[in-house]
């Protein structure tokens, strides 16, 4: 191929076949736009017998070790949580890039969210917000019944995508519902967003300086690609920007924001909260309303300040205003505050034959399956199945070992070791 040349007047001139293109290209030789370039689907190979699954199980592996590297810092954290989820329902969200389209992969990631989020956060509130046509509509109040929340997506959540939605009127809406938060908690909005665009009424910079005056964390998992405007409002503001690149890295990145994050300097206080404990009450002959819901009932939890029924908790009296909690919220709470270390992988394990949490032996185990099943495990075993050798981690504490499934559950969902216990 015969090279271009050069014109006098076009200094801006580049021919990429030319020796002074050198700058453009990367450390392997290829240029910086073939680099960004990865064939995913050359990940997936098939093995001796011609069959994909070795490889499955080797990127769900992955995943799973990823997942088990958590921040153990100890750090002063905020376990009184007031968050306003906001949820894009433009006719971005119509898309089918996420099966079957973006918002049912939405909704269906914020119901688990959502459960997750008061299991591990449960004396926190949630409200939802929804922005389509340029405005912004709270679904739920802020509250800790998590029932609520589902129940609003299931029936409001996906009808009528249409418009573009309007990220100023949401973080608006957002503010203002947080004003009635107590300065002891801290005060967040995460998005889910799938539009590159937003249609607002005023200048955002205002909102913006609004935001960290009242130092509300931003943060936003985006379905497309990434914004400047979205990622500077999360990053002056404390908070996290991501971008989903399918169902799964979504639901991990969405699922960072579960754990409380650390407290700005300004707000590391130590201050006395008051809280009531109310005793459950129960009458079998009349029905009496809840001051939440109006409903009539025969089982409640009575506000030791104001006497009045509350149908669940944690919540707030709708009467006097005091926190009401149980002692086992505070208990799950307080596991944010010390977490358990993350164990170290080791090689072998000569002092236990079998995994310390599940008791499955080492030689059933394979990366990416669970300890639950130990006769499917043989079965697959037998049908020359297993591969793949079992991944060991090790407590620093007590010196136990267990399998990869032990490893995620005792680190998300138990927080103890039980080896320590």
């Amino acid at each position: 191929m015969a090279k271009a040349k050069k014109s006098a007047d076009d200094d801006d001139y580049i021919d990429i076949d030319d020796a002074e293109a050198e700058g453009l290209k990367g450390a392997d030789g290829g240029y910086a736009w073939e680099e960004e370039y990865k064939r995913s689907w050359d990940v997936i190979q098939e093995d001796a017998s011609g069959s994909i699954q070795s490889s499955v199980l080797g990127i769900n592996d992955q995943r799973k070790r990823k997942r088990r590297i958590r921040d153990t810092s100890i750090v002063q954290r905020g376990i009184i949580r007031h968050v306003m989820l906001v949820i894009d329902e433009s006719e971005s969200m119509s898309f089918k890039d996420m099966m079957p389209t973006r918002i049912h992969a939405t909704l269906k990631l914020a119901e688990k969210f959502i459960t997750e989020f008061f299991d591990q956060n449960p004396i926190s509130q949630l409200s939802i917000i929804a922005t389509k046509d340029g405005l912004a509509e709270r679904l739920t109040e802020l509250s800790s019944n998590p029932m609520d929340h589902i129940g609003a997506l299931r029936s409001k959540g996906n009808k009528d995508l249409a418009g573009e939605p309007s990220l100023q009127n949401a973080l608006e809406l957002g503010m203002h519902g947080l004003k009635r938060a107590p300065s002891h908690g801290l005060r967040e909005i995460i998005c889910v967003f799938g539009s590159l665009t937003t249609c607002d009424p005023g200048d955002i910079e205002q909102t913006l300086q609004a935001l960290k005056q009242g130092e509300v964390r931003v943060s936003m998992v985006h379905l497309a690609a990434e914004v400047f405007a979205f990622k500077r409002i999360c990053k002056e503001t404390g908070g996290v920007f991501a971008v989903a690149i399918d169902e799964d890295n979504m639901k991990d990145v969405l699922f960072e924001c579960v754990p409380p994050p650390s407290m700005a300097s300004s707000r590391a206080t130590a201050d006395m909260v008051r809280m009531g404990f109310p005793i459950k009450a129960s009458s079998s002959d009349v029905p009496t309303p809840c001051v939440c819901h109006h409903d009539l009932s025969f089982v409640g939890y009575i506000c030791p300040r104001c006497k009045s029924k509350v149908c669940s908790l944690p919540t707030d009296c709708d009467v006097c205003g005091l926190p009401l909690v149980s002692a086992p919220h505070l208990a799950r709470s307080y596991h944010h505050l010390f977490p358990e270390e993350n164990f170290s992988e080791i090689s072998s394990c000569v002092e236990q034959s079998a995994c310390f949490g599940c008791g499955v032996e080492w030689g059933l185990l394979r990366p990416g399956d669970s300890g639950a099943d130990q006769t499917a495990l043989r079965a697959l075993k037998s049908s020359n199945l297993l591969t793949g050798s079992a991944g060991k981690f090790q407590c620093p504490s007590c010196q136990s070992c267990f399998c990869l499934e032990c490893d995620i559950f005792i680190h998300e969902t138990l927080h103890n070791c039980p080896g320590c216990v």
